[in-house]
């Protein structure tokens, strides 16, 4: 399950609304959605988060090319919403290239039978952790000028953050009322 809202900042003020992504299929789509969603022009965040496990927060300022963070990399890939999130350039991938087979991919480090201390021993060959991190990615400065700084939003717990970023814009209440 996931939850998706829009944060559009207007002159009175936060204006929150629930979306729906089932016919986003690009990041383009993405950015497009948030850009309908105040044509004003001023900055408008696109806040996910899937069952507790990642949260994605998109920020659209006017035309600028949209800003991504990503709580969790590896949860998210798990996730069509999240895959969206994820581009090549994110990632730190070649642009265009497939990157791994994510249904392949052993995303907790652990092969079947291994103990989780046979991850520190890297053999040099790769792993999925290293194309598909179980940390954050993207801009983590993404709210900094918005009250929310990188320290306080790599210390958000996946369960809580949509509230605690709402909380610090002063848009709490407006959340809310679409979740």
């Amino acid at each position: 399950m996931y939850f998706a809202a829009l944060l559009a900042r207007t002159e009175d003020g936060w204006k929150a609304s629930d979306t729906e992504l089932d016919d986003v299929e690009t990041l383009s789509d993405l950015a497009d959605l948030a850009r309908e969603a105040n044509p004003d022009e001023d900055t408008v965040l696109v806040l996910i988060e899937q069952e507790d496990a990642w949260f994605g927060v998109v920020r659209m300022d006017g035309e600028d090319d949209p800003r991504i963070y990503v709580s969790d990399a590896a949860a998210a890939a798990r996730s069509a919403y999240g895959e969206l999130l994820l581009t090549d350039e994110l990632l730190g991938r070649e642009p265009g290239s497939d990157g791994p087979d994510l249904d392949a991919l052993d995303l907790d480090g652990t092969e079947d039978g291994e103990s989780d201390e046979d991850d520190e021993s890297d053999d040099g060959t790769g792993t999925s952790a290293d194309a598909v991190p179980h940390s954050p990615v993207g801009d983590s400065e993404i709210l900094d000028d918005l009250g929310v700084g990188e320290k306080e939003l790599r210390a958000l717990d996946a369960e809580d953050a949509l509230g605690a970023i709402a909380e610090a814009l002063g848009a709490s209440e407006v959340l809310e009322t679409v979740r």
